[in-house]
């Protein structure tokens, strides 16, 4: 079965940047695709910086960050990831994150969100081993994605200033197409959603 949903834009989108850097390059897109997103689109950062280690000890009494930090999930529409990739993979505080929002058991956050992912790094391959690593995980965790398009890039210095304004008049088609396909795929998801059983 499936409901038709009533919920109108503006959509309410949280994002995290899967770096806890102040200087990331993620960081400096995440701004570039707030600036370049659909004005439907509302967005807050999902803080990750703040968690402890998840210990499946925590699962009968979380820590009051947790337990904010999963409000702050669960009231969105949808959620955008924004990572960089370390050794080939995805960012320890970014998976720790993932965990405490998926816990405990039959208490997922993440599940039913529409969800976007993209990344920077100054090497070639632009996150794409990372990216793909963080699929696996949201689709595990039951979070519908948009797989296209795909966005791996490598930012070179200046192409994204710090205040989000990119430099490149290509690569600011390419993030705004990634965030006007990212708000048609929201609204898709959220016109016929599964009814929870």
């Amino acid at each position: 079965m499936a409901t038709i949903n009533v919920l109108q834009p503006p959509y309410r989108v949280g994002y995290f940047v899967g770096s806890l850097s102040s200087r990331s390059i993620n960081r400096h897109l995440a701004r570039a695709l707030i600036r370049l997103a659909p004005a439907e689109l509302e967005f807050t950062e999902i803080e990750i910086g703040g968690l402890p280690l998840y210990n499946r000890d925590f699962d009968g009494d979380f820590p009051a960050v947790a337990l904010e930090y999963k409000a702050s999930i669960a009231a969105q529409d949808a959620l955008l990831f924004v990572t960089p990739e370390y050794n080939r993979s995805i960012p320890g505080a970014l998976k720790n994150a993932i965990d405490w929002a998926s816990r405990p058991h039959g208490e997922n956050v993440i599940a039913r969100k529409a969800s976007a992912v993209i990344g920077a790094s100054t090497g070639a391959i632009g996150t794409a081993v990372a990216q793909q690593q963080l699929r696996s995980v949201l689709s595990f965790l039951q979070s519908p994605q948009m797989n296209a398009p795909e966005a791996y890039l490598q930012l070179k210095p200046g192409l994204i200033e710090e205040d989000g304004t990119v430099t490149d008049e290509g690569t600011e088609a390419f993030l705004r197409g990634f965030m006007v396909s990212f708000f048609e795929y929201i609204e898709r998801v959220l016109t016929v959603v599964p009814t929870p059983s």
